[in-house]
């Protein structure tokens, strides 16, 4: 029988990725007395707020409930917050809660690797390291989708992805076009077609587009929000009209919520006039299919006399533009990929070998997986934030990762009391929810007839495919038999 660890242990963390998440679990593990290193790849905080500065980027989530919920802010402009502001916000969480001096800048985490009961790391500059736990709070959204064009490399302007934005290219009255029909491409083209000659939006596949005002608050209403019970309330509002109404709208395709939202979203497409351009804005498939666009100044931007929908598939790019399989074309000063990212890497291309040599790309061969999405058997005391299935959508992502967290820091503060030094899932329970998460997609709206990146290569949606509430219950604590402790 193996020796019980000593309670109340000195325990080290790595944390990879200092966005939303890592500062998260770096404030709330150093609560719990861990000593933490933070690994940024990049030269600041932030995440897809530091990566993404493109014209117009807002968030779409209401701004007062995409915040930690132990540093509310009162103070924003708008309902949606512009992304220079939701930066400026994580990086004065990052600077007040002392988070900063603990990350190390510029410093990829390229190896982990399981070994003698702790974590081995290499960054790419060739430092190591050993740790008793790993975060990986990488993110999903920050490996960018540069899809092959025939003739990419031979055209004669800038071209860029939207999220390495290229601010020394001068876009104002020249000709532009924009790859994609996503959030970013219609937050792109309110911005930019008041300003360029010419806006050239090519579209594979149309969107649905929810209407939502982006409300601007007036001083009182502001000074109100200082109240923490106003404040409250309102961030309560939100969470209860978006759980009550989309969450569950996208997890049962015969419900009213999903009737409601598909009447919003036909309402604000009655608003383009040109029936031609109406059709071609249509979708064929269920609103919320695709993540849905939040906008209610969309269609009056595409319907500007300077702004041109591009519904013939691109055959090549050329020197001086875009030709389409029509023939036509499209001549242009500069192109933006506003085509998305690759949603599946996770923590990879870190290459992660758990107990016994597993290596986590060989473990994820079929596609990512974890328990609860937060842990992988065979990879003790390795923890995901916004893992593999985690929920998402239009709502806070803020407080899904807090909510697994909280689950996580339970599952540490074993390691902490001495219960046990190594806890990881079971295989058992890790193939019995995936199982059960993938019977109860069935019934969701992502599987109802359209491409997305809500699925992997099989259809099946990489997202949670149960209730809110389901999601509420299983992190409110671990059920220990599901896990293998050492």
């Amino acid at each position: 029988m193996s020796e019980k660890p000593a309670a109340n242990r000195h325990v080290r963390a790595a944390i990879i990725g200092a966005g939303m998440a890592g500062i998260l679990a770096t404030i709330k593990l150093r609560e719990q007395g861990i000593e933490c290193v933070v690994f940024e790849k990049a030269d600041r905080v932030g995440g897809t707020w530091r990566d993404n500065t493109y014209p117009g980027l807002a968030c779409d989530v209401p701004a007062h409930w995409y915040t930690y919920s132990f540093a509310r802010n009162p103070d924003w402009n708008n309902l949606l917050a512009e992304g220079h502001e939701l930066l400026d916000y994580f990086e004065g969480v990052a600077r007040d809660r002392g988070v900063l001096p603990l990350i190390r800048f510029g410093d990829e985490v390229v190896r982990l690797e399981y070994r003698n009961g702790k974590w081995d790391l290499t960054t790419a500059a060739g430092h190591r390291d050993s740790f008793d736990i790993v975060i990986s709070a990488s993110g999903v959204l920050h490996h960018p989708n540069i899809p092959h064009f025939e003739g990419i490399e031979s055209f004669d302007g800038p071209i860029f992805h939207s999220a390495r934005w290229d601010h020394d290219v001068a876009l104002d009255g020249r000709k532009v076009g924009v790859i994609g029909t996503g959030s970013t491409a219609g937050q792109l083209t309110v911005a930019l077609v008041p300003r360029v000659e010419r806006f050239d939006l090519f579209q594979r596949t149309p969107q649905w587009v929810l209407p939502r005002a982006n409300i601007a608050y007036t001083e009182e209403q502001k000074a109100s929000f200082r109240d923490p019970a106003v404040l409250d309330q309102l961030v309560q509002q939100y969470r209860t009209t978006t759980f009550e109404g989309y969450a569950t709208a996208v997890i049962d395709v015969d419900s009213p919520q999903l009737a409601a939202i598909e009447q919003l979203c036909r309402d604000n497409l009655a608003t383009v006039r040109d029936p031609v351009l109406r059709q071609q804005l249509t979708p064929d498939y269920r609103a919320a299919c695709k993540r849905l666009v939040i906008s209610d100044t969309f269609y009056g931007a595409i319907q500007q006399p300077n702004a041109n929908l591009v519904t013939s598939p691109i055959e090549r790019i050329e020197p001086g533009g875009i030709r389409t399989a029509d023939g036509v074309l499209h001549d242009l000063d500069v192109i933006v990929l506003a085509t998305g990212f690759h949603v599946d890497r996770f923590i990879r291309p870190t290459k992660v070998i758990g107990r016994g040599g597993v290596d986590l790309d060989d473990v994820w061969a079929e596609g990512p997986h974890a328990y609860l999405s937060v842990t992988v058997p065979d990879f003790p005391n390795f923890f995901l934030l916004g893992g593999p299935n985690s929920p998402i959508g239009n709502f806070s992502l803020i407080e899904i990762t807090e909510q697994q967290l909280g689950y996580v820091t339970q599952l540490i503060a074993g390691l902490l009391d001495g219960e046990y030094r190594e806890v990881s899932a079971t295989p058992e329970a890790t193939s019995r929810f995936e199982s059960e998460r993938q019977a109860a997609a069935a019934n969701t709206v992502w599987v109802t007839g359209c491409k997305s990146w809500y699925l992997d290569r099989n259809g099946i949606p990489a997202s949670w495919t149960f209730s809110h509430n389901r999601f509420i219950e299983e992190m409110a604590a671990p059920k220990m038999q599901d896990f293998e402790t050492r």
